[in-house]
């Protein structure tokens, strides 16, 4: 009687440890974004009224054949900061790498901007908040983005723009 009580009880717990490392296991699930890199939204800076399509699911900019996909191509990018911005800036005098990237949506719509700042050595570091505000007010009236497709479905996907900055001047605009 008593074997049978100590095999039963031994059931039971093991039965117990799997239920309880099923739990952990969707939480630890649950904790990650589906692919490295994706943005996840964030209340305090995203805009709730952007709309992400399949938020199962989002594509990078190289995973299209077509390359770059803004109406005008790069060149209108810089066409656009040349004519509208390049004077605000002149009293900078910051050195390095800004980088924004951001998703855009099936629509065409941006959204999720997150950035990052390394100096000429390719560390992190901090430019002028005024300045980094100019430049993401820029990039987030950039309205010609193209709209890609997979397996004829209208997808969101991620892109970025990074500034190479000299004392304060956009040298070049990458991609």
């Amino acid at each position: 009687m008593k074997f049978l009580i100590k095999q039963t009880l031994r059931v039971i717990y093991l039965f117990l440890f799997f239920i309880i490392y099923q739990i952990d296991a969707q939480k630890l699930e649950n904790k990650y974004l589906n692919n490295v890199g994706d943005i996840q939204f964030d209340p305090k800076i995203d805009d709730p009224e952007f709309k992400i399509c399949n938020p199962d699911i989002s594509f990078q900019y190289y995973n299209f054949p077509k390359g770059f996909q803004y109406k005008g191509e790069k060149y209108e990018i810089l066409k656009i900061w040349k004519e509208e911005y390049s004077t605000t800036v002149s009293s900078f005098k910051e050195t390095g790498y800004i980088t924004i990237r951001f998703l855009v949506n099936c629509e065409g719509k941006t959204g999720l901007f997150r950035i990052q700042q390394m100096d000429k050595n390719y560390n992190a570091t901090f430019f002028n908040e005024d300045f980094v505000n100019i430049i993401l007010k820029f990039t987030k009236e950039l309205d010609g983005w193209g709209v890609n497709k997979y397996k004829e479905q209208k997808v969101d996907y991620y892109q970025y723009l990074t500034f190479k900055v000299e004392d304060g001047i956009i040298k070049e605009i990458l991609p």
